[in-house]
């Protein structure tokens, strides 16, 4: 967005006493492409000031009488314009005084109302300053190249034969007086341009950082590329004149120019060597990756060889990394510190695009050497980076160069359950690192509003959305990292956050860091929720406490979402419940996983749920929620089969059955299961047993009920639809025990669905230690209501080995990476290797000191009995 943009749409009142020398239609008429012209960067009475001063007149009374054709106030236009020749043409620097003060004007009021300056503008500006700064140097060229020629006529005494420059002096004394002072000038102004264009590569390698946290990035370099090569093409012309002049520089101010140009190329040509594609930023051994750098001046100054230039990649640490930074990238590598496969890779020259480029596509980090760690660091927190280097020969000099450039800091890890703590190091290095600092220094603590700021950013990349956080959501995030409900919003402002409140120190009461708990909610927002979310559906960042004064006061069946404050990537549904005598209460369901969500949507969910009726404050479900909902299928389908549905059902404490009067407890509460869908009309229950026999052992052996939720939980049900409600005659999810046990009912002749093989009583049996011996169960009293257990049918074939139970997604890695795994658990500390055992909570990352893998046989527990959900 141009200034002009803004400053249009601001009351013309604000900018009236801007517009005293020049009129503010004409301000209109030019718009934009005033403030792309470098009025604010002449400085100066001299014939290059003067020149441009007079240059841009004449483009912008040319601009006017354009703009002026089709205008329908065209002769007042051009008498205006008529007006503002006759007055700056003989002083065209006066016209770009006042110019000047009229884009001071509009960038103070821009300024004063929204803070700050659109980046647009200010890089535009930065361009500008640099273009003028090279045709200044130009210029110079032009006059040291003159003053020479006058100098070396005077000499040979045809000078009174010669016109007179009119940019310089006259007098025959001049030129052997004046041309040291120039090119020293010249000299100057051409190191100033070259700080310009390396901080511009600065900025450029920033840019690309904060891309890696999702920030907009402009990464090509075409622009960067002609800078730098217009800017060698200028200090050529320039030292060729320097040469040329040696006899007047004299032999003390010579050697000490020429060791400043040297420095000008040597710093260029460096700092031109760029990772154009920078390698995984968290990076897993045994994983292949791709990277490219570039050399921006390959195509104007490699010089032409038999053999290709080769460019190779090496692994660093932190220390190797800091030294090299030191030396200026002068050293060379003594050793790396991981084996890279396929690390070599010509750097080639393509003249249709003009690019220098070596593109690694097939590289791979086979292992890696860890380096002592600082106190409590862990190897999540350890960086290393990837050094490209190179040595080339330069012409026309025939100079050799050694190039050297880091990639952005690495961490490397062995395991995927690594990850999810390698991110939060590399995104608070992203976020909080400066510009040519040391590598890898980065603040310990930073302001909580850079926090904020950067998780916004982050949030919205990854969720690709244009719908980032809110204040509320802030306030929320800042009581919880900080662990504290008292402050207020202004008071969380002011205070600082550190890297161990965000991702060493476990929030209290949890098992989990605030950074493991925000990249859950990513993870989460990412896959199910991005449509509600920018739909702002989803409150999401709001504590349970809030919740409830905010519902306590709302209407029967009011509700919102916010994401689970207790378990990693959860979001939950909270509503509203008011009884018989008027209390009401707000009850939160369990919250639902991205599982649960891809197996239903949260629109049906919602939609599924009658006592859900407004999303808080008002908006009635149906009409905030309608375009997710997914269509039902009713009848059947292409191949004759009845369309089954998934319905979600809540049973709150209030809808429970209470005790029976004769003093009995309650009835067990049914297992929460799936009952299975009926696909065939023609399949009758009685024909099940068969295929049920290897899935579910008859009640006799199922004498502990699965708890069912607390209340405020979900239960799923398999619906089918009323015409085949004949085919199940019981309404319970499960089959009655009498219909599954009836030795009479036929049965099945498939080997695949006869039983796999006898029941043991170990096998499903929950019971003590002394049950499982092999002596066999000790006797328990038998319910007298419940029919005899009809014999299973033994199998006719055995068979040849027994079914072994494998972890869902715990493939194992490679033996070696698996090994250096376990050593760098075992390093931290002795104790997070314990027997494995299956995971109780939903969280699906470790804490960051701790591993879920074991050193022991992978089992479930006998008291959970596989086949049952």
């Amino acid at each position: 967005m141009s200034l002009w943009n803004i400053v249009s749409h601001m009351p013309p009142e604000e900018f009236s006493s801007l517009f005293a020398e020049f009129p503010r239609s004409l301000r209109c008429l030019l718009a934009d492409w005033l403030e792309n012209q470098p009025w604010e960067f002449i400085n100066g009475s001299d014939a290059f000031c003067t020149s441009v001063a007079s240059g841009m007149l004449s483009a912008m009374l040319e601009k006017l009488r354009s703009a002026a054709s089709s205008d329908g106030q065209q002769c007042q236009i051009l008498q205006q314009v008529s007006n503002i020749e006759s007055t700056y043409r003989r002083d065209p620097l006066r016209l770009v005084a006042v110019l000047k003060a009229i884009l001071e004007g509009e960038k103070a009021a821009v300024l004063k109302r929204d803070r700050h300056l659109p980046l647009s503008f200010h890089r535009r500006q930065e361009e500008l300053k640099f273009s003028l700064g090279l045709q200044r140097l130009q210029h110079r060229v032009r006059e040291i190249q003159a003053l020479r020629e006058r100098s070396s006529q005077l000499r040979d005494g045809s000078a009174a034969s010669l016109p007179l420059n009119p940019q310089l002096k006259t007098e025959p004394k001049a030129p052997e007086s004046e041309l040291p002072t120039l090119i020293l000038e010249a000299t100057k102004e051409l190191e100033v341009a070259k700080q310009q264009v390396l901080k511009r590569i600065q900025i450029w390698k920033r840019q690309q950082q904060l891309a890696g946290n999702g920030a907009l990035f402009e990464e090509n370099l075409a622009p960067l590329q002609k800078r730098c090569e217009s800017l060698v093409e200028v200090y050529f012309q320039l030292h060729q004149q320097v040469m040329a002049a040696s006899t007047e520089l004299g032999p003390e101010l010579l050697p000490r120019l020429l060791e400043r140009f040297n420095e000008v190329l040597s710093s260029l040509v460096k700092s031109s060597f760029l990772v154009e594609k920078q390698p995984p930023q968290v990076l897993k051994t045994q994983t292949k990756f791709q990277a490219s750098v570039r050399f921006l001046l390959g195509p104007q100054l490699l010089k032409v060889s038999t053999k290709p230039y080769m460019v190779r990649a090496d692994m660093v640490t932190e220390k190797q990394a800091r030294e090299l930074a030191l030396s200026a990238y002068g050293n060379t590598l003594s050793e790396s510190t991981g084996e890279i496969m396929h690390n070599v890779v010509a750097l080639e020259t393509n003249p249709t695009s003009g690019t220098c480029c070596a593109n690694f596509k097939n590289v791979l980090l086979k292992k890696i050497k860890r380096c002592e760690r600082k106190g409590s660091e862990s190897v999540t927190e350890e960086k290393c980076a990837v050094l490209f280097s190179t040595t080339v020969a330069l012409s026309p000099s025939n100079l050799t160069v050694h190039l050297q450039v880091l990639s952005l800091p690495i961490v490397v890890i062995v395991h995927g359950n690594q990850d999810n703590n390698a991110k939060a190091t590399v995104l608070w290095d992203n976020a909080f690192s400066e510009i040519d600092r040391v590598p890898f220094v980065v603040a310990e603590r930073v302001p909580w509003e850079k926090m904020c700021d950067t998780l916004n950013l982050k949030f919205m990349a990854e969720v690709q959305t244009t719908k980032g956080l809110l204040k509320e959501h802030y306030f929320f995030l800042a009581q919880k990292i900080f662990n504290d409900h008292s402050a207020s919003l202004e008071d969380f402002q002011s205070r600082s956050v550190s890297w161990a409140q965000f991702n060493k120190e476990i929030l209290p009461g949890r098992g989990f860091t605030f950074w493991q708990w925000f990249d859950g909610v990513l993870d989460l927002t990412k896959r199910c929720l991005k449509s509600y979310w920018s739909d702002r559906l989803i409150i999401g960042f709001i504590s349970k406490q809030y919740v409830c004064k905010l519902l306590s006061t709302e209407p029967d069946g009011t509700f919102l979402l916010r994401f689970s404050d207790s378990e990693i990537g959860g979001v939950t549904i909270a509503h509203v419940i008011r009884g018989k005598d008027g209390s009401s209460q707000v009850e939160n369901i369990q919250p639902f996983s991205a599982k649960d969500l891809s197996i239903r949507s949260l629109g049906d969910r919602i939609r599924d749920l009658g006592q859900l009726r407004n999303l808080y404050p008002n908006t009635p479900k149906d009409q905030a929620f309608g375009s997710h909902y997914n269509k039902e299928q009713t009848g059947k389908d292409g191949r004759g089969y009845v369309s089954t549905a998934i319905k979600m059902t809540v049973e709150s404490e209030r809808d429970q059955q209470p005790q029976s009067t004769a003093g009995g407890g309650p009835e067990p509460p049914q297992a929460q299961m799936f009952s299975l869908p009926v696909l065939q009309p023609e399949l009758r229950p009685e024909n099940l047993q068969s295929v049920l026999s290897p899935i579910c052992p008859p009640a006799p052996f199922c004498s502990q009920s699965m708890p069912s939720y607390p209340a405020g939980e979900s239960n799923m049900n398999m619906m089918v639809p009323e015409g085949m409600g004949s085919s199940f005659p019981s309404t319970s999810p499960m089959l009655s025990s009498s219909m599954v046990m009836d030795p009479a009912l036929p049965r099945c002749q498939d080997l695949a669905f006869r039983n796999p093989m006898s029941f043991m009583t170990n096998q499903y049996m929950p019971g003590e230690a002394s049950q499982l011996l092999p002596g066999g169960p000790s006797p328990e009293p038998r319910d007298e209501e419940m029919p005899e257990l009809a014999p299973f049918t033994p199998m006719d074939a055995p068979l040849q080995s027994s079914p072994t139970w494998m972890a869902p997604s715990m493939d194992l890695p490679p033996s070696s990476e698996f090994n250096q795994f376990l050593q760098e658990m075992s390093l931290e500390s002795p104790a997070l290797c314990p027997p494995f055992t299956p995971p109780l909570q939903r969280s699906g990352y470790p804490s960051p000191n701790a591993s879920c893998w074991g050193l022991g046989e992978s089992r479930w527990d006998d008291s959970v009995r596989p086949g049952h959900a």
